[in-house]
């Protein structure tokens, strides 16, 4: 298991005996709050904690008092007293940088609340928000956010009884960074650490500094884990210029077969100062093993000659292989349990930068169509085919064509609509029964931050699915795609009259998994009447509307906290489409004939002519 120091409730650290992966809570511990001293294989000692070190705004009765959330007992709790702003106060003894909070709920939980972090008990520093909280275990991440201190505390905004809130446990993980060094020592223990892609909330750059890995190498604990791409990196910020003689990387079995051991004096400027031998990288790229028997892997990387630095970093180059089944392959991400820098130098007070904020000021239109042409106006939309532009996708019956069928101006409206003629549509990419329209503004109009609104009037029926969306501008860049180029669903009908959905996507929240809301009008309005589907993208999250209500707000913080990176700090692009069918609609409907997700009747719809979404105009404001 790994040796990450757990601090809840008392002036020793409480162990963790199993580091937290995304949207579960460490499993059960002890029956009492122990600490562990540094054992890599956690053959730990146990020292009794403090229940006395958590103080709270007040408690609903005597047994019922701060201290139970860590007497180390799943069935002994605080209960608060019965008001919205309530509070429990955990002192960890020292400061030390938080890597996490765990929150197991009684049924009496918080519907909002904060979580806050402070050095000295007065000054607070909220680094979670909680908007819709729905009780059970939660789990919060702090990566990529800096918070160290002494005091963390959970603060009731809104209850979601009439009741106290009610805490069973009150974890809190993480540890003393590791502090400048004149003599040879591992600089990089607790230290900020940074990544590109990862795979969700759960395996963070973060947990490749915490200091522990599971003995055999194999289990599913605390590790840093790159999306599926081989040009992937993870490093770590030692504070101040060291001089670094060796590095230490404890691999988990998806390790990388070749790669870099790179230092920088900036986080962007790397000088290459290791690379395996071309022997020692056709010895690691023959391991095949199937997934279940693979293991990881400890290399320990001697420089050639010392090295001085701020930053140090593994770049991957190449992945191992996994029969998965014999005789196939496959290839997944990298993943590190943990990343030693071995030198002297280094600082404590490294710290991760501020996440961005809204700077403030007004909107101003920086893009605008109304469709009051005699046709689309190509200067600002591109036109995408099937086959050309994009490839089929979602198993959707529909070939995008180029036609004034499927795309046009009409009475100061943009038109998409359906065709069908049985095998008519010839494209790169296949034959298709149908046509439709999408266009874009990509390589026309591609920006970052912004209010984004469109007026619509959506067509009804099983199976027609029109959105209005943003994709990131880096799409098509093989080593980001999709997911990691993030996706704003501003508006998706599915052929509901009553409701639509908003989501994000990005790399731990795609797909079915992603973060999203249904909303049902207001005063029983339905989809095939004019709305106006918005969205406000800043750098603190995401609100979306409909006919200016909120419906769904997701913030960059919780979103990290608990799902995965936030891929929403570049460019996007603006889409408008109407597809036919394809996963989404028959995960609804579950319609598998004629065609998935579309329904004979809807087939019928279409082949008479009549199915079309409108668009009355569409706007960007960003603040300038």
């Amino acid at each position: 298991m790994p040796s990450r120091t757990t601090l809840a409730a008392a002036t020793a650290a409480l162990i963790a005996l199993a580091a937290p992966t995304a949207f579960a809570a460490p499993a059960p511990r002890p029956a009492v709050a122990e600490a562990a001293a540094w054992d890599t294989d956690w053959a730990a000692a146990a020292h009794a904690a403090d229940p006395g070190s958590v103080t709270a705004s007040g408690s609903e009765n005597d047994a019922s008092g701060p201290g139970a959330v860590a007497d180390g007992d799943g069935t002994t709790r605080w209960s608060s007293n019965f008001a919205d702003d309530a509070w429990i106060r955990v002192d960890l003894g020292s400061v030390i940088r938080v890597s996490s909070v765990t929150l197991d709920w009684e049924a009496a939980y918080g519907k909002k609340y904060v979580l806050e972090v402070s050095r000295n008990g007065t000054d607070w520093t909220t680094f979670y928000t909680e908007d819709d909280g729905t009780g059970g275990s939660v789990t919060a991440h702090t990566y990529p956010q800096e918070v160290t201190g002494r005091y963390v505390r959970m603060r009731g905004i809104q209850r979601a009884t009439p009741w106290g809130y009610s805490l069973y446990s009150f974890k809190v993980y993480g540890g003393e960074p590791a502090p400048a060094s004149t003599t040879r020592s591992n600089l990089a223990l607790n230290h900020p650490a940074y990544g590109d892609l990862y795979q969700h909330a759960g395996n963070s750059p973060a947990f490749v500094t915490d200091g522990g890995w599971p003995a055999d190498l194999k289990a599913d604990r605390s590790r840093w884990s790159s999306d599926w791409n081989a040009n992937r990196w993870v490093g770590v910020d030692l504070g101040a210029t060291s001089t670094i003689d060796s590095v230490d990387l404890y691999w988990e079995a998806a390790y990388a077969v070749d790669y870099r051991i790179q230092v920088s004096d900036d986080n962007r400027t790397w000088r290459t100062v290791y690379q395996p031998s071309a022997a020692e990288v056709a010895a690691r790229r023959a391991d095949v093993k199937s997934p279940g028997d693979a293991v990881g892997r400890h290399d320990t990387v001697q420089l050639p000659t010392p090295a001085t630095g701020r930053y140090v970093r593994m770049l991957g180059v190449e992945r191992r292989s996994f029969y998965n089944p014999a005789p196939a392959t496959a290839q997944f991400g990298y993943s590190l349990y943990e990343f030693q820098v071995w030198g002297t130098g280094g600082s404590a007070n490294a710290a991760y930068p501020a996440l961005p904020k809204d700077p403030g000021g007004a909107y101003t239109t920086t893009f605008f169509d109304d469709f009051t042409g005699s046709g689309l106006d190509r200067d600002k939309w591109r036109v995408v085919r099937t086959g050309t532009e994009m490839n089929p996708v979602n198993g959707e019956s529909q070939a995008y064509v180029d036609s004034t069928d499927n795309i046009r101006t009409e009475n100061g409206s943009l038109v998409l609509q359906s065709k069908y003629c049985k095998g008519c549509t010839q494209t790169p990419a296949g034959t298709f029964d149908f046509t439709s329209g999408r266009i874009d503004t990509n390589t026309k109009f591609d920006f970052t931050y912004g209010k984004v609104s469109a007026r619509m009037k959506l067509p009804v029926g099983d199976g027609f699915w029109p959105a209005f969306w943003m994709l990131g501008s880096d799409v098509d860049d093989p080593d980001v795609s999709w997911p990691g180029s993030g996706e704003t669903d501003i508006m998706e009908n599915i052929g509901y009259g009553d409701w639509t959905s908003s989501a994000l996507h990005g790399p731990g929240y795609s797909a079915d998994g992603n973060i999203g809301k249904q909303q049902t009008y207001a005063n029983g309005g339905r989809a095939d009447a004019w709305h106006t589907y918005g969205v406000e993208w800043t750098p603190e999250g995401m609100t979306f509307t409909v006919d200016d209500r909120v419906v769904q707000t997701t913030s960059r913080s919780k979103l990290e906290s608990t799902r995965g990176k936030w891929v929403f700090d570049h460019n996007q692009y603006v889409i408008l489409n109407l597809a036919l069918g394809g996963a989404y609609p028959a995960g609804w409907n579950k319609v598998t004939s004629p065609y998935w997700g579309l329904p004979q009747s809807s087939v019928d719809r279409v082949a008479q002519g009549g199915v079309k979404a409108e668009i009355d105009w569409v706007r960007v404001e960003q603040k300038k």
